[in-house]
């Protein structure tokens, strides 16, 4: 699947599509072929002030259980309720199946995540 180049990344392996002073946080393709069948993901709660780097929630799978973190500091609008009931929406359309909205405390901060050719040079690099 093409990396969208719409869409920043972080080196933990979320999407992240900046509106003005919100961003929408999802996890991208590499993330849900690693982790393989997700079964469950733990959603934040809305009004829950998170700090950048901060946990968002958990994402587990049939492989293991792994974060998800905030790349920037905000408050949770919004979370995409569907997938407590089909979280597996994140294998099927990544860039899709976001996981929640959050209303920036510094816009600004989310310039320093990387485009879509960084992301997929992150990601092909070898130890």
């Amino acid at each position: 699947m093409p990396t969208p180049s719409r869409l920043k990344f972080t080196k933990e392996h979320e999407w992240v599509k900046v509106e003005g002073s919100t961003i929408v946080i999802g996890l991208t393709d590499y993330a849900q072929r690693v982790l393989g069948e997700i079964v469950f993901i733990d959603l934040p709660t809305v009004g829950a002030k998170i700090a950048a780097g901060g946990e968002l929630g958990t994402v587990e799978s049939v492989k293991s259980v792994a974060d998800i973190y905030t790349p920037v500091a905000g408050t949770v609008e919004k979370v995409n309720d569907t997938l407590e009931y089909d979280p597996a929406a994140v294998n099927r359309a990544p860039y899709e199946s976001w996981i929640a909205v959050l209303r920036l405390e510094d816009p600004s901060d989310a310039k320093a995540l990387m485009d879509g050719a960084e992301y997929d040079r992150f990601c092909t690099k070898k130890p």
